[in-house]
C-alpha cells in the first residue's frame, strides 16, 4: 500500500478545495494517484470544487445572531466570487447558521469554528459540499461574539454587505438602533480617541506635517497645525467624538451622556474590506486564449 504523506494530501487539497480527511482518504483509495484521488472527490463534492479554490473570495455577506435578551450576539463575514450567489439561499442560511453557532459554542478561530458540528456534518464538510453544489468559492473570513455588559443592538445595511453589532449599557431599544445604523453610515474606527491604531495616527502625522512644511511657517505654528490636524482626525475616526447623524449638532458622546447611556464595544463588519478584488480585462483574456491556440 502506498504512503500517503502530508505533502501529497496538502497538494489534493489545494487542487480540489475538499477537507484534509477526505483528501486523505480519497488518496487512499487511490493508493496514492493524484488524479485517480482527483476524480474520486470530484464524484464526492461536484466537479465545480476543484478549480474554486484559487479564486478571490470578495464578495458575500454578515450574518448575525442575538439572543432574545440581547445580553449574547455574533456576527460572521462569509464570501463568495460573485454578488448573485451572495443572493443565494443555501449561502444565506450557511450565514446565519455559523452566526448562531459562534454565539452557541465561542470557538477560539475561524479554524476552531469550521471544525465545529452544523447539521451532522463539520462546518468545512458543508461549506466545502456548497462550493462544489454552486461553483464558486466561499470562505469564513471572521467573526466576532459579544457578551454584552448591557444589551446589544444591530443593523446590517446593503444587502447585509455592512453589519454592525453595539452594546450599550442603559438607553432604550430606539437609542440602540440608531447608534447601529449611526455606525453603519459613519464607519469609525474604534470607540475612543486611545483605542485608534498608533501607526494610523503616525500615518494622519506625518501627512499632516509634510502639508505644514510646504506653508512656510514657523515651526511652533506647523507643530500647532500638525496637532490640529491629528486631533481632527480623532474625532473623525472615534464613535464617541463623532458627531451623531441625525443631529450634527451633538457627538454621539453628548448624545449618550443626554441619555444616561455608555457603549461598552461595538463591531463593524464591511464585506469585503481589504480583499484586493481581481479586475480583469475581458478583451485581453479573448486575445490571449486565441494567441495561445495559434500556437
Amino acid at each position: 500500500m502506498a504512503e500517503i504523506t502530508a505533502s501529497m494530501v496538502k497538494e489534493l487539497r489545494e487542487k480540489t478545495d475538499a477537507p484534509m480527511m477526505e483528501c486523505k482518504k480519497a488518496l487512499t483509495e487511490a493508493a496514492g494517484d493524484l488524479a485517480k484521488a482527483e476524480e474520486i472527490l470530484r464524484v464526492k463534492l461536484g466537479s465545480k470544487a476543484s478549480k474554486a479554490a484559487s479564486r478571490v473570495t470578495a464578495e458575500g455577506i454578515v450574518g448575525t445572531w442575538i439572543a432574545a435578551d440581547g445580553k449574547l450576539a455574533a456576527m460572521v463575514e462569509v464570501n463568495c466570487e460573485t454578488d448573485f450567489v451572495a443572493k443565494n439561499d443555501d449561502f444565506l442560511a450557511l450565514a446565519a447558521s455559523l452566526a448562531e453557532l459562534v454565539a452557541s459554542r465561542n470557538p477560539a478561530d475561524v479554524a476552531a469554528l469550521s471544525a465545529l458540528e452544523l447539521g451532522g456534518q463539520t462546518v468545512e464538510q458543508v461549506r466545502t459540499a456548497l462550493v462544489g453544489k454552486i461553483g464558486e468559492n466561499m470562505s469564513i473570513r471572521r467573526f466576532v461574539r459579544i457578551e454584552a455588559k448591557g444589551a446589544v443592538a444591530s443593523y446590517v445595511h446593503g444587502g447585509s454587505k455592512i453589519g454592525v453589532l453595539v452594546d450599550i449599557v442603559g438607553g432604550d431599544e430606539g437609542l440602540g438602533k440608531d447608534l447601529a445604523m449611526h455606525i453603519a453610515a459613519s464607519k469609525p474606527k474604534a470607540l475612543t480617541a486611545a483605542e485608534v491604531p498608533a501607526e494610523l495616527v503616525e500615518t494622519e502625522r506625518r501627512i499632516a506635517a509634510e502639508k505644514a512644511a510646504e506653508s512656510g511657517k514657523p515651526a511652533n505654528i506647523v507643530e500647532k497645525m500638525v496637532e490640529g490636524a491629528a486631533q481632527k482626525f480623532l474625532k473623525e475616526v472615534t464613535l464617541l467624538g463623532q458627531p451623531f447623524v441625525k443631529d450634527d449638532k451633538l457627538t454621539i458622546e453628548a448624545l449618550l451622556k443626554q441619555r444616561g447611556a455608555s457603549v461598552a464595544q461595538f463591531a463593524l463588519y464591511i464585506v469585503g474590506e481589504g480583499i484586493e478584488k481581481k479586475v480583469s480585462d475581458f478583451a485581453a483574456e479573448v486575445a490571449a486564449q486565441a494567441a495561445a491556440a495559434q500556437k
